[in-house]
């Protein structure tokens, strides 16, 4: 199985960029190739493929089945194993979104409610404590967008990313507007104190 210069160019570059994204680069190449293959593959024409040894080709594969970014087929008259990548790319950013969440940000969330459990025993921890707290409650706030995110359907999702700095313009208009509201009833509050305190001072007269 050759591959075709765009695809080798590709699956290359997937494997260099690997290390920078955390996984090995063997894995970012078996995962590159199934991206753009037409059809699924089995590990040997992956070795094939990408002159790796079958040990290697089958850990990579075990690798990316236990992040849940490729799905297990089998053929009819096949006894061997083939692997295809999602096609909606969509579904592959939930799918590596909710993977890391799992691995890498529910521990610390984890960690971080612990300590916040803690009584500080001075006042440096008390200050460690409240940077803590900054954290925990930045990155709640980020999983709980992702948990609103993971729910979209990929056409939601789009239209949403699209938008980009029109929700910007629009955070802006309801600022605007809630300042605006705001001046508006301080403005009057001078005016109104007056009328509300009038029977109260009109009681204290002495009467004729």
């Amino acid at each position: 199985m050759n591959l075709a210069p765009l695809t080798q160019r590709f699956v290359l570059h997937f494997g260099e960029m690997g290390s920078r994204w955390g996984i090995n680069r063997t894995v970012g190449q078996i995962y590159a190739l199934l991206y753009v293959s037409p059809r699924a593959l089995n590990a040997d024409d992956i070795a094939e493929a990408l002159a790796f040894s079958r040990s290697n080709v089958s850990m990579g594969l075990k690798e990316l089945q236990s992040w849940n970014l490729v799905r297990l087929q089998h053929l009819p008259n096949d006894r061997r194993e083939y692997f295809q990548a999602p096609e909606d790319v969509w579904a592959i950013f939930r799918t590596l979104a909710e993977e890391r969440r799992k691995r890498e940000i529910d521990p610390t969330l984890s960690m971080l409610r612990d300590a916040l459990m803690e009584q500080p025993s001075s006042a440096d921890d008390q200050h460690a404590q409240e940077r803590m707290k900054q954290m925990h409650d930045l990155i709640e706030l980020m999983t709980g967008w992702l948990a609103d995110v993971q729910k979209m359907d990929s056409a939601t999702l789009i239209s949403l990313m699209k938008m980009g700095a029109k929700v910007q313009k629009l955070l802006a208009v309801k600022d605007k507007v809630a300042s605006t509201v705001k001046a508006g009833f301080t403005s009057r509050a001078p005016a109104v104190a007056p009328a509300l305190e009038t029977p109260a001072a009109l009681a204290d007269e002495p009467r004729s």
